[in-house]
């Protein structure tokens, strides 16, 4: 098991960049460097040229990667739920149950990131709190149709089609199911940004992991027959 997934790789839309950086050393500089220095200073005061100076290559070169730096964050998002959507097909593997596949799903997509050895030049809990702070700005712009006719977002879309469909397993007749899992996804990430700098927005129960019980309940009430 350890060789397969060792042998992994984590498909983002061409569409996304100029040159794929996992065809590079530099290209893996550039992720890993972006990663730290956005999950330091922010998106909004995060550009190329501190990059640059970060990784020691000139910021020409981040731009024969991507033409943007919106691009770039669109580039994270989409690995961080292509990773997702990996972690959620092991975790699923020969599991019967639908209640239990979809157990397993809420805890994944509402649980505190750790990082994963399959991919050593990544630091996702870096990135999962980067995608709690700025994967809304990847989407709510201008550009998001024609990016979006791009395949911008299959991944993210993909993801919540698979745990959609467990849901209308349990309950064919449940008429929202995209809708509730996209509001466990992203309403998950507001409630652990909340817990962290305005807890008295959220909850906090001492002793258990509030957000993802949360949302078992919240799903499994929705859902019930």
């Amino acid at each position: 098991m350890e060789n397969l997934l060792s042998k992994v790789s984590i498909r983002v839309n061409s569409k996304v960049f100029l040159k794929d950086p996992e065809s590079s050393e530099l290209g893996r500089k550039i992720i890993v460097g972006s990663i730290d220095m956005i999950d330091e200073l922010g998106f909004e005061s995060f550009t190329f040229r501190k990059l640059g100076l970060q990784i020691k290559s000139p910021e020409a070169s981040v731009y024969r990667y991507f033409e943007s730096k919106h691009k770039l964050l669109l580039y994270l998002t989409s690995w961080y739920w292509g990773w997702m959507e990996y972690r959620l097909v092991f975790s699923l593997a020969n599991i019967h149950s639908p209640e239990d596949r979809l157990t397993r799903a809420i805890n994944l997509m509402t649980e505190e990131v750790k990082q994963d050895s399959s991919f050593a030049h990544i630091n996702e809990v870096k990135l999962h709190r980067i995608v709690i702070s700025e994967s809304s700005k990847v989407y709510l712009t201008k550009e998001v149709d024609q990016e979006n006719k791009e395949g911008a977002f299959t991944t993210i879309k993909q993801l919540v089609e698979r745990i959609s469909d467990i849901v209308l397993e349990i309950n064919p007749n449940y008429k929202y199911p995209h809708m509730l899992v996209s509001t466990m996804i992203e309403g998950a990430h507001y409630q652990r940004f909340f817990s962290q700098h305005l807890p008295r927005l959220t909850d906090v129960v001492k002793g258990e992991d509030s957000v993802t019980e949360f949302y078992k309940d919240m799903i499994l009430k929705a859902i019930k027959c």
